[in-house]
């Protein structure tokens, strides 16, 4: 080969397109579609068939395994947040959790100081609970003119989450 800038041009050019050959060969192969066939065999001594999962590629299992520090829940269950004492009165919240996933949040104490205090609360709460569930954290904005309440409120979902 020969140093003339053509020359390098043209071998830059070749390994630029050996390249992109190799990237769409490589990427034809990971668009190809799994195929998973799925068989009953007979159980070790039940009698009974289970089915079993072979394919082209890989496969897909569920397990049961769970941490000790989370043990499997057999449906919802509600979690109680701690009781928030905020200038305007108590916020408290209990948590609905569903295999660790929240499904409901709900206001059990909210402001109580002042008629304006009640309203705002009123009006943040289902807001707030909103948040939470789409977050699925305690790590939600605050309601603009109900921070107190907003404030309170994480920190009483972030309580139930940590004890759940």
């Amino acid at each position: 080969m020969t140093d003339s800038p053509g020359g390098k041009r043209l071998a830059g050019l070749s390994c630029l397109l050996a390249g992109i050959g190799l990237v769409v060969a490589t990427r034809a192969e990971v668009d190809q579609p799994t195929t998973h066939h799925v068989a009953l065999l007979p159980a070790a001594s039940t009698g009974t068939s289970t089915p079993a999962t072979t394919g082209t590629s890989a496969t897909t299992s569920t397990s049961t395994a769970t941490t000790a520090t989370q043990p499997p829940a057999a449906g919802p269950r509600t979690v109680d947040g701690d009781v928030v004492d905020t200038p305007y009165g108590p916020v408290q919240v209990a948590v609905v959790l569903n295999s660790n996933r929240i499904v409901d949040v709900k206001a059990l104490q909210t402001p109580t100081e002042g008629s304006r205090s009640v309203r705002l609360a009123d009006l943040a709460t289902p807001i707030l609970r909103q948040e939470v569930l789409t977050a699925q954290s305690a790590q939600v904005d605050t309601v603009s003119g109900a921070t107190y309440t907003s404030e309170g409120y994480a920190q009483s979902v972030q309580y139930a989450l940590d004890h759940r």
